[in-house]
């Protein structure tokens, strides 16, 4: 499994990645691995709020519905509405094509709750 250097990571299973003040949001492969074939993501609406560690929206597979949750606070300022005719991109691509929302973050100290890359591998274990 793959936890790229260069994201945060939320206990979750959500990852960040925060370019100024723009975080792009999705989870991890080890969620995607879990979920199985995601079949459906249910994307919130751009202009929404979000609040660091509460739910955003839902992935629904074929073993389960699993929440989403923030990994950062936020305006949701984009949807991957890629992922409406195409969410298995969440398993093939869960840190490139499968992101979820991006988020213009209101409190970049929020990122000092987060994981590292090898945190999360440890927590995972």
């Amino acid at each position: 499994m793959e936890f790229p250097s260069d994201l945060k990571y939320h206990k979750e299973h959500t990852w960040v990645k925060i370019e100024g003040d723009v975080a792009t949001v999705g989870i991890t492969d080890y969620a995607q691995d879990q979920l199985g074939e995601v079949l459906y993501v249910d994307l919130p609406e751009v202009g929404e709020t979000v609040t660091q560690s509460e739910t955003f929206g839902s992935v629904e597979s074929v073993k389960v519905a699993s929440d989403l949750y923030a990994p950062i606070s936020g305006e949701i300022i984009e949807v991957n509405e890629v992922l409406d005719d195409e969410p298995e991109l969440v398993n093939s691509s869960p840190y490139k094509d499968g992101w979820i929302i991006k988020v213009k973050v209101n409190n970049p100290d929020e990122q000092d709750n987060l994981l590292s890359n090898s945190e999360y591998e440890n927590a995972l274990e």
